[in-house]
């Protein structure tokens, strides 16, 4: 077909469905589009089963499209995570529903604005719609509430007319009374976005690729810099430039004392003499988060032996808790784990003394420079629900704390409720195949924080070598974060960024891997796409 025929095409298509009616239903019987689908419908009846209901409508809005405040700019766009989980919808002001009762997935669609077209382009028709998403039943945006209406009247005697919301405020916007659960929908969802399935797998090692494939540029790189800008802006431009536009978090580019800061974000700062850079950056693919860390110095070589000692036990703390990683763990003993590693370190250093292992860790002193928690959930958000609370909301033999390889509450000196997160966070329980975690150690010496609360308290200042510890303060902070995916026999690494001495070769070599676009095959016998990344990575 030439340009000339698909553009008289285009436009009868546009003519038919600009006069379609509101009565008007599209339905999807079964349609095979060009790319794989997220798996929407799957993801539905996960909810469903978690809802343990027979009954009811699961309604959930998208996000909407906004300008900025004060201005006629259009706002970035991020869709509604939830939403998302339950369409694979990507479009602004779209609307879903879900019958449990009769299994019946249903996506809500703006008309299209002829006025809006020329400025920001449409969403999608409703036949595009059952093309590209894993939906049953397309209609528009203002036929919510008479939908809903109908359906309340058409179940009012079947006990079935109950709608679950995820929140209040998210509701619809009815002028009938309709029986509504705000509590349940939520933690069902939680439970089913915990864990991941091999389509959510794939998008997070997608990200995971395109991230590590920009850490291995700024390692070819990093002798030719001098200022943290220079760092965070080449990041960006691997990750838009392998079609990864958002990133899963504002990137930290941290030198010197500025690492000693978790989510430090200025990025502005000249090097200097600093000796290394913690850069904390990922992007995502497909709304999937990737979140990894790297430090490294800001030469070839080490550039002092403080710097080269602390690296090695960050290196160490995470090797010993990524190689306990199995189904059934508790996450938080590998958090109590990680600050015995680095007890023992900084009592080989002598940065800490005057005391034993366990008076130290009873203490709580190791929180001075390691305040945070070992890691997290990642998939849709980079601090991805978790299994927080779950025990009190789900009464399963399942979700039945395993036995902790340790007394109870011996996590306390070590333990902060505002920066542990799920997985450590005591409630969790046990580690499940298919959860995608990060295990993320670190050592810092934040001279504000040492000098201001840790040192002049008398519990943990006789703890503290000030000599030795003055020496490490240009060191700033170590971080060394992966991402990892919990199987049925242990973990997969999805994360490829090199470290150690792999990193090195980098740095030294400055073999600078290719910044453009993995190339593209398509599967002729299936019609999805394939991206070759580093020679081994496929995504739908």
């Amino acid at each position: 077909m030439d340009d000339l025929a698909r553009n008289v095409d285009a436009m009868k298509l546009a003519e038919r469905l600009h006069g379609i009616k509101k009565a008007d239903i599209w339905v999807h019987v079964e349609a095979e589009g060009p790319l794989e689908k997220y798996p929407a419908k799957q993801h539905a009846r996960r909810v469903r089963d978690r809802l343990d209901v027979a009954k009811g409508l699961i309604y959930l809005p998208g996000a909407p499209a906004r300008l900025n405040e004060d201005s006629d700019m259009p706002a970035p766009f991020r869709q509604r995570r939830y939403f998302y989980y339950l369409s694979g919808c990507n479009e602004a002001s779209c609307h879903l529903t879900y019958d449990i009762k009769r299994d019946i997935l249903s996506l809500f669609i703006p008309r299209v604005n002829p006025d809006r077209v020329f400025w920001n382009g449409r969403g999608s028709t409703p036949a595009e719609a059952l093309d590209k998403y894993d939906i049953d039943e397309v209609f528009y945006t203002d036929q919510l509430e008479p939908w809903i209406q109908d359906w309340f009247l058409h179940y009012r005697y079947d006990g079935a007319q109950r709608l679950y919301v995820v929140h209040k405020e998210q509701g619809p916007h009815l002028r009938f009374p309709l029986p509504v659960d705000y509590t349940s929908l939520q933690p069902a969802m939680n439970l089913c976005r915990m864990i991941k399935d091999e389509h959510e797998i794939k998008l997070i090692k997608k990200a995971n690729d395109i991230s590590s494939k920009a850490h291995k540029y700024i390692l070819a790189n990093i002798t030719k810099f001098s200022n943290e800008a220079q760092v965070e802006g080449l990041f960006l431009n691997v990750c838009i430039s392998n079609q990864a536009k958002q990133q899963a978090y504002d990137p930290i580019a941290a030198s010197g004392p500025n690492a000693g800061t978790l989510h430090y974000d200025a990025n502005n700062e000249d090097f200097g003499d600093r000796q290394l850079m913690c850069l904390d950056a990922g992007c995502e693919f497909d709304l999937y988060a990737s979140d990894i860390t790297r430090t490294f110095p800001l030469s070839g070589s080490w550039p002092s032996k403080e710097a080269e000692n602390i690296y090695k036990l960050v290196e160490r703390m995470q090797e010993e808790c990524i190689k306990k990683l199995a189904p059934g763990v508790r996450y938080l003993d590998l958090h109590i784990l990680a600050h015995q590693i680095a007890i023992d370190g900084l009592l080989k250093l002598g940065i800490l003394h005057n005391g034993t292992r366990e008076e130290i860790y009873k203490a709580g002193t190791s929180k001075a420079f390691f305040p945070h928690g070992l890691g997290h959930h990642i998939g849709l958000e980079v601090h991805d629900v978790g299994q927080r609370e779950l025990m009190s909301l789900y009464k399963h033999p399942k979700y039945e704390k395993v036995p902790s390889l340790y007394p109870e509450d011996f996590h306390l000196p070590v333990y902060d409720k505002d920066l542990c997160m799920s997985p450590t966070h005591p409630e969790s329980p046990h580690l499940e195949e298919g959860m995608v975690v990060t295990v993320e150690p670190g050592i810092y010496f934040s001279a504000y924080v040492l000098n201001y609360f840790y040192l002049p308290s008398p519990v943990h200042s006789k703890y503290i070598n000030t000599e030795v510890l003055y020496r490490y303060f240009p060191v700033g902070g170590v971080r060394i974060e992966d991402d990892l995916l919990i199987t049925s026999k242990g973990y997969e690494n999805l994360t490829t960024a090199p470290k150690g001495d792999a990193m090195f070769a980098i740095i030294r070599n400055q073999a600078t891997p290719s910044i453009s676009r993995p190339k593209e095959k398509r599967d002729e016998t299936s019609g999805n796409r394939t991206y070759e990344a580093f020679g081994k990575i496929k995504s739908g």
